[in-house]
């Protein structure tokens, strides 16, 4: 039987920074899948305007994928890394999405 003889403030902080890793991973990811929902309707209306009816739809892709961003940026600050711009050239973000990160959406009118 193996015993842990270090000090248990020691294992709390180790699990600390397991979990902020893990939650890093998975606010990283679902930015990745968030822009990549924006680029696949990007690329499907590549060819033409995006029709006025559709913009709706593109808004709220690019909506969501500011609220990714967002959290991913909160989450990586909070593990102490203050530069975000690595992720926006990483992740290669549009302008766009940059600028809508942190903004909360507008309730949907339901009347």
């Amino acid at each position: 039987m193996s015993r842990d003889l270090r000090p248990p403030v020691d294992i709390l902080h180790y699990e600390i920074v397991q979990e902020q890793a893990s939650a890093l991973g998975r606010m990283g990811r679902t930015l990745e899948r968030a822009l990549a929902r924006l680029r696949e309707f990007d690329a499907a209306h590549a060819s033409s305007e995006v029709p006025a009816a559709m913009q709706p739809a593109r808004r709220k892709l690019v909506m969501e994928a500011g609220h990714a961003l967002w959290m991913f940026v909160v989450q990586r600050e909070a593990t102490g890394l203050r530069d975000s711009r690595h992720i926006m050239r990483t992740y290669n973000v549009p302008a766009e999405v940059q600028l809508c990160m942190g903004l909360v959406p507008a309730p949907s009118k339901s009347t």
